[in-house]
């Protein structure tokens, strides 16, 4: 495939890709489903130099947040995100770390009564940004009934907003998420359900058997994510035959390659864009 000669595209058995793929086609679009994360995987990284920003920070950036609240959120963040990116911390390390910044953060918003009917206008006043061929990522699925579940460790609010207004949140497609929880008068009050950060998407997949049981007979998964802690995703997915895992690094590439390269068998290094799951889609479908 062409895409694979892109400098941004790394494997460490382009055979065993080959074999996996060669698996998903012969599934075809019946037997096949997507399980992605959101913030930096289905959304960019960067646009021209600068961080896009994720679920969060669309939130934090907003003009419904305090100057105060800004300086405080920032503060974790710098404080927090070199914790999360740290190639020399294990996972169980980091997850402490995960639960607090969450829970602070939190915490901060909901001090801020944030109003519901004010979150579209937030986001489409964002500089929100998908990654280049999206509308085909999203379109082709829809076409062909695939199922899509996205696991966001983001604010699920901000998150279907952001897909509702870019025409993608098609009836095919599942969000999984920290979701607000509004007072009657669409105050924020808190956040509903278990905590879901970076870490522990293990245990939030295994809370999820109900939609993976729906979905069982969609024995190929296409897994996406921008961190280790994205591949364990599909664990609450039953009889799994083939599983192709796309990882998107787009920062600290040095330090965590090699790492990258052990847990996923596709690595698109800087890639900004769906051209390589898009192009693997098409063969698929």
């Amino acid at each position: 495939m062409p895409q694979f000669e892109k400098s941004s595209v790394h494997m460490r058995d382009p055979e065993r890709v080959e074999q996996i793929i060669c698996g998903l086609i012969k599934g075809g679009a019946s037997k096949l489903q997507i399980i992605t994360d959101f913030d930096m995987t289905l959304s960019k990284f960067a646009v021209n130099g600068e961080r896009s920003p994720t679920c969060h920070n669309i939130i934090d950036n907003c003009k419904l947040v305090t100057e105060e609240c800004r300086t405080k959120l920032l503060q974790l963040k710098n404080k927090y995100y070199p914790i999360e990116v740290d190639p020399h911390l294990t996972m169980e390390e980091k997850y402490p770390f995960m639960v607090e910044w969450y829970f602070k953060s939190h915490t901060l918003l909901v001090e801020q009564r944030l109003e519901k009917d004010k979150l579209a206008e937030v986001v489409s006043e964002s500089d929100a940004a998908l990654r280049e061929g999206y509308e085909q990522f999203f379109d082709r699925l829809q076409q062909h009934n695939v199922p899509v579940f996205i696991f966001s460790a983001g604010l699920g609010d901000v998150l279907e907003e952001i897909i509702r207004q870019a025409g993608v949140y098609h009836p095919n497609v599942k969000v999984v998420s920290n979701f607000m929880d509004f007072d009657e008068n669409g105050v924020l009050k808190g956040f509903k359900g278990e905590l879901i950060h970076v870490y522990n998407k293990h245990d939030g997949a295994l809370r999820n058997t109900e939609y993976f049981k729906q979905v069982k007979e969609y024995c190929n998964v296409v897994l996406m994510g921008d961190s280790l802690g994205d591949l364990s995703m599909a664990d609450g997915a039953p009889n799994v035959e083939n599983i192709l895992k796309i990882g998107f690094l787009n920062d600290k590439v040095e330090e965590r390659l090699d790492k990258y390269l052990d847990s996923y068998d596709i690595v698109l290094v800087k890639d900004e864009t769906l051209e390589v799951p898009n192009a693997i889609l098409q063969k698929v479908l």
